[in-house]
C-alpha cells in the first residue's frame, strides 16, 4: 500500500521503521536498499499493475507466480487477496498466465487467532482449495500441465503429506503440487522449486542451483529459477538478522541463473523476483539498475526460447512513460479518459500507435 493512493503505507514499504512521508538525501525513506523507477507504488492501483502487466509482457515473460496467503481477512491476508484478484484481471486482459504460491504459514496463525481449532485445520485446507478451484484452477489463464493446475508452497509446509492428500481430495484434479524443497521420494509433492540460498554468499548459492538441477531430474515436475541477487534490508530494518547475500557482479549472476534455468529443460522458470523489494531480488525497473534485467530475459528469451521475438529495450520504457504521464494529469479525467487506451494498444502489439498517443500528451 502507499499514502497517496490507500492512505497509509504498507508493512513492505515501512516494516514498522521507516517513514516514507520523510526525505533522506532526496529519495523517500523505505525499507529496500533500492528504489522502484516509477516511485514507491500501490498494488492495489491500476495503473500501477497495469504497467506492471505490461513490462512484463514486453519484456517476454509469461506470466506471474503469485505469492497468496489465502482469503481470510485477517492481518493483511484480504487486503493482498483483493490486489491479488485485481492483478490477474489485468494479466489476463494481456493475456498472461498466473499460477499460485500458497504460504499456508497462514494456517497456524488463524488457530492462534482462534479462527477455527487445529482439529479444523484440514477443513479450512479443503474449503480453500474449493474456493480455489472456483476462482483460480479454472480460469483459462490458470498455469496447467496436462489440465492440472500447478500450485506452490513456500518454505516448511504446516500440512504433512497424508494432509495435502486429504486436502486435495476435494478437487476434481489433483495440483502438481510442487514445494520450495522436496526432501525424500515418497511426498504428497509432485516436486521441487528452485530459489536462490544466500546464506552462504554467491558462490555457494550458485553452486547450489547447480544441484538443484541436478536433483530436479528426478523429480515429475520442476520449476527452475533464475535471480539477479540478494541484499536483503531485515537486519537495518530491526525486522530479524540478514539471511546473507548474493552478488549482483553487475548483471552477471541474472544472466547466469536465467541462462542455466533456460538450458535446464525445465517446463517452468521462475523469475525471483519480480519486487520484492525488501530482499533486493526485484528484475522491474529501478534508480540503481533501469531496465537492465528486462533487457537481458527479453535477450535471452530471444536466444534461447523464440527467435522471432521482437519486442526492444526501447519498446520497455514505453509502460514506465505512461504511468508517470497518468500520474502528471491524476485531476485531468479528460486525457487519463485518452491514455486508457495505451494498454489496449501495447496488448495488441500497436507499439507505434501506443507509443504516438504517449508523445500526444508528453509535456514540450
Amino acid at each position: 500500500m502507499s499514502r497517496p493512493h490507500s492512505g497509509q503505507w504498507g508493512w513492505h514499504w515501512t516494516m514498522n521503521h521507516y517513514n516514507p512521508d520523510k526525505e533522506v538525501k532526496g529519495r523517500r525513506e523505505a525499507a529496500s536498499h533500492y528504489r522502484p523507477l516509477i516511485g514507491l507504488y500501490d498494488s492495489f492501483d491500476p495503473d500501477a499493475l497495469q504497467c506492471q502487466v505490461l513490462l512484463m509482457k514486453l519484456a517476454g515473460i509469461d506470466g506471474a507466480i503469485i505469492d497468496w496467503y489465502g482469503n481470510e481477512d485477517f492481518l493483511d491476508y484480504g487486503i493482498n487477496n483483493r490486489n491479488t484478484l485485481r492483478f490477474i484481471s489485468f494479466l489476463q486482459k494481456a493475456g498472461l498466465k498466473f499460477a499460485i504460491c500458497y504460504e499456508d504459514q497462514t494456517v497456524p496463525k488463524l488457530i492462534e487467532a482462534k479462527r477455527f481449532p487445529a482439529a479444523e485445520a484440514v477443513a479450512h485446507g479443503q474449503r480453500l482449495m474449493q474456493w480455489m478451484q472456483k476462482n483460480f484452477f479454472s480460469s483459462p489463464a490458470y498455469v496447467k500441465i496436462a489440465e492440472r493446475p500447478v500450485l506452490l508452497t513456500f518454505g516448511n509446509p504446516y500440512f504433512n503429506d497424508a494432509q495435502w492428500n486429504e486436502i486435495f481430495s476435494v478437487l476434481p484434479r489433483k495440483p502438481w503440487y510442487v514445494t520450495e524443497t522436496v526432501k525424500r521420494a515418497e511426498t504428497a509433492a509432485a516436486g521441487g522449486f528452485d530459489w536462490p540460498l544466500p546464506q552462504g554468499g554467491t558462490e555457494k548459492a550458485l553452486k547450489e542451483q547447480d544441484l538443484f538441477h541436478e536433483r530436479a531430474k528426478e523429480w515429475p515436475l520442476s520449476i527452475a529459477a533464475a535471480f539477479p541477487r540478494f541484499h536483503d534490508i531485515y537486519d537495518q530494518a530491526g525486522v530479524h538478522k540478514s539471511w546473507g547475500s548474493i552478488e549482483d557482479r553487475n548483471g552477471r549472476t541474472y544472466v547466469e541463473t536465467l541462462t542455466k534455468a533456460m538450458k535446464s529443460n525445465a517446463p517452468l522458470i521462475q523469475l525471483v523476483t519480480w519486487n520484492d523489494w525488501g530482499e533486493g531480488t526485484q528484475i522491474e525497473p529501478s534508480v540503481e539498475f533501469g531496465y537492465r534485467d528486462l533487457e537481458a530475459t527479453q535477450r535471452l528469451r530471444r536466444q534461447y526460447l523464440e527467435s522471432a521475438f521482437s519486442r526492444t529495450s526501447e519498446d520497455l520504457r514505453l509502460p514506465v512513460e505512461w504511468y508517470l504521464l497518468q500520474k502528471e494529469n491524476s485531476g485531468n479525467g479528460a486525457v487519463r479518459e485518452k491514455l486508457a487506451g495505451f494498454f489496449p494498444l501495447v496488448v495488441a502489439g500497436r507499439l507505434k500507435q501506443a507509443k504516438q498517443l504517449l508523445d500526444r500528451y508528453k509535456k514540450s
